[in-house]
């Protein structure tokens, strides 16, 4: 009976640290999961926040929109790039903004940071995204934007629709125009001069009546009256690239222009600009409509998706699509040129008119 308890005793005591282990191993583990999860670990303290004002900010306070700002997780990442993850920030049931995190370390992320700021502090058009305000730290630093519920343009062409609409002409049409004039507004307007470098589907963002902003200006140049370029490294999104930027480092409104015009070709094709079947035929996107226009074929290289379009106001758009994608930039039109023939499309004078 002895031995019967001594065996039992030493069971049990098993059984106990066999449970203890497991209970220390699963808090270790949820502790690590909770640092993973939590994305914004610096203090509330030492860092500074600044909330421009707006109808949207004039409610809200610093420590109110900081507290919310630090319990954002992984679940509430709604994009990326390579300068930083930006993330839905609900702060009441009816007012959300997009926070966009760019970790420092980096003299490059640091520039971006800088570049969004200069470029963006004083714009306020309906086609740029609005920047609500800013938050620097020793680790991080933040930028808080207008949210746009509707994601990027890239999302609707290319990604998973999980429900949302397929572009229908007239919206693509709209995209287009708003797109431009956001763009027109950056090149022509602003003092100084905005060249955004870094125009693709995925910086073209949509509100929830499906219009345009420009987003995304960590790239962004600011170019005095009098400048013709700037001389930068050569930075940007593969296949949106003027051919001429690669050879001189130069960065012009008309490079602007030519990303505009294969951004104009996915909204008519609703193809990537790297898309698999180029890369497999040894072409690209914007070769390949280039001879579908030469022989007058732009209905075949229509996105199979639409069911219904006008086939003068596309072609009317593959041609202006075609101007922006000149090899000589001096012969691409300015993005004012290119709206006002966009809105011609839909009025009586031709499009032919306008540069003439």
């Amino acid at each position: 009976m002895a031995n019967g308890r001594v065996v039992g005793s030493y069971v049990s005591i098993c059984v106990i640290a066999f449970i203890t282990s497991k209970i220390v191993v699963a808090i270790l583990l949820y502790k690590r999961w909770c640092r993973k999860q939590k994305v914004f670990q610096d203090s509330l303290s030492g860092g500074k926040m600044v909330l421009f004002r707006s109808s949207k900010m004039q409610s809200l306070s610093s420590e109110i929109f900081l507290n919310k700002t630090m319990k954002l997780t992984n679940k509430d990442i709604i994009g990326s790039g390579g300068y930083g993850t930006v993330y839905r920030l609900a702060v009441t049931d009816s007012i959300s903004f997009a926070v966009k995190k760019l970790s420092k370390g980096s003299s490059e992320r640091d520039r971006g940071f800088e570049r969004e700021l200069e470029a963006m502090g004083d714009i306020k058009h309906r086609n740029i995204v609005t920047l609500h305000g800013y938050y620097t730290a020793l680790h991080f630093n933040l930028l808080i934007y207008e949210l746009m519920p509707n994601g990027s343009l890239d999302l609707y062409l290319h990604g998973k629709h999980d429900g949302r609409i397929i572009l229908d002409w007239d919206t693509r049409y709209k995209i287009a125009v708003g797109a431009t004039r956001g763009l027109a507004y950056l090149h022509h307007d602003c003092i100084p001069h905005i060249i955004h470098r870094d125009i693709k589907s995925s910086n073209i963002l949509l509100d929830k009546d499906m219009e345009a902003h420009v987003s995304d200006f960590g790239l962004a140049t600011l170019m005095g009256k009098d400048q013709t370029h700037v001389s930068t490294i050569v930075a940007g999104t593969f296949g949106y690239l003027a051919p001429e930027y690669f050879d001189t480092g130069r960065a012009t409104a008309k490079g602007d222009v030519y990303s505009f015009g294969v951004v104009l070709l996915e909204l008519l094709t609703g193809r990537r600009p790297t898309d698999e079947t180029f890369i497999e035929e040894g072409t690209k996107l914007v070769t390949w409509v280039k001879t579908v226009v030469e022989y007058k074929r732009e209905e075949l290289a229509v996105d199979s998706s639409l069911a219904h379009f006008p086939v003068n106001e596309v072609k009317e758009v593959f041609g202006i699509a075609m101007r922006c994608l000149e090899t000589d930039p001096s012969l691409r039109p300015t993005m004012a040129e290119v709206l006002k023939m966009l809105e011609q499309i839909r009025s009586d004078k031709p499009v032919s008119d306008i540069l003439n």
